[in-house]
């Protein structure tokens, strides 16, 4: 993928809007996450990684609101829905032509549905990735009180703590560089600000008249965004889809992605595309198979550990929450869902786990949850 060019636009206000565009197809308007920034985002290997596999199948247009990230020329705006979501319409026309997708994250995906909502014409798929409807029952008020004056007043603590949610899979050296990130992209009193923002937010008596046909999709095991606040809000909006994602980082670019970009791919209509992770990690095809085919498992196929293991995956649990319950150590769990992959003739484990169910090939799962 080409490196990006940032350039920038100014919503209604004058407040001042930088974006960028990279990638090539149908554009796609990544909408959220706490402390973006442009250019720092694209330094992260893992952000670029994530970027640029959805920059193989679609225009990737993302931005940093105003007074965030690339776009902070001055004080951070007040807080208010119908601004921020007029941001990305300014956006919207400075970067696309039509209609787009749009792929709404975190805090962001109340900003998302407040657009669709005021412009239903320019968006053809609504993503919503991490989200929530009213930001005070993120947590109760004692806690967000607490995390706002711990950054407010504590910044190198506030992030330190902020990542222990973000990222409570990161290693100690990956933690760090997200401190460091957080800490770059803004100073305390703005970090406050935003984290005050986000629990104030509430669009959940405005959801009814959201697009219908959202897909929203909520990792199981959440620590910044809790995952009954993901399946509330996919309840409130009209015909919407709701997809369990297993794993506890609440950024998509970490741990199992390929969970996130079957679900992304399956509602966008994508085909083909099977990640640079599955990839490496799935067992070759049987090469016994006609070339351009891939040997498709019978139910017999499936040993009943195989089917047991994606049982609990459809059940939203990680691979090491699988390993513990089955008294399996992970490794065998892995090479199970790869078999289960490789059988099934699918790339990713979400794929597979939705076979396996329209087949009915899913196992017992010894106490689903």
């Amino acid at each position: 993928m080409d490196e990006q060019a940032i350039r920038f636009t100014a919503d209604a206000e004058g407040h001042r809007i930088a974006w960028a565009r990279t990638g090539s197809g149908p554009p796609l308007v990544l909408c959220g996450w706490w402390t973006s920034h442009l250019e720092l985002n694209w330094l992260d290997p893992r952000f670029r990684a994530f970027a640029e596999r959805l920059g193989r199948h679609r225009t990737v247009i993302r931005f940093d609101p105003p007074g965030t990230g690339a776009s902070a020329d001055g004080e951070l705006p007040a807080a208010d829905l119908d601004a921020e979501a007029a941001a990305i319409a300014a956006v919207v026309e400075a970067a696309a032509d039509g209609a787009v997708d749009l792929a709404a994250g975190s805090s962001g995906a109340p900003i998302g549905i407040a657009y669709a909502i005021a412009h239903p014409e320019r968006v053809r798929r609504l993503l919503i990735y991490g989200g929530y409807a009213t930001g005070s029952e993120i947590a109760d008020e004692r806690s967000r009180q607490a995390i706002v004056a711990l950054v407010r007043e504590h910044w190198g603590l506030g992030s330190r703590a902020l990542a222990d949610v973000f990222i409570p899979g990161a290693d100690g050296a990956e933690r760090e560089e997200f401190v460091e990130f957080q800490r770059r992209c803004m100073d305390a009193e703005r970090a406050a600000r935003s984290l005050e923002a986000v629990y104030a937010v509430d669009i959940a008596e405005r959801l009814g008249a959201a697009p219908p046909g959202a897909v929203v999709m909520h990792r199981r095991e959440d620590r910044a965004i809790p995952f009954d606040q993901g399946r509330a809000l996919a309840a409130g909006l009209p015909d919407a889809t709701f997809v369990t994602l297993g794993g506890v980082d609440h950024f998509p670019w970490r741990g199992d992605s390929d969970q996130y970009f079957a679900a992304v791919f399956d509602a966008l209509g994508v085909e083909g595309d099977a990640g640079a992770h599955a990839q490496a990690d799935a067992p070759r095809p049987d090469v016994g198979a006609s070339a351009g085919h891939t040997a498709v498992a019978d139910a017999g196929d499936l040993t009943k550990r195989e089917a047991e293991v994606l049982s609990l995956i459809a059940a939203g649990l990680s691979d090491r929450e699988i390993a513990e319950r089955l008294v399996l150590s992970p490794h065998t769990v892995h090479r199970h869902v790869a078999n289960v992959r490789t059988k099934l003739g699918l790339p990713t484990r979400a794929a597979a786990v939705a076979e396996a169910a329209r087949r009915g090939l899913l196992g017992p799962s010894r106490g689903q949850r």
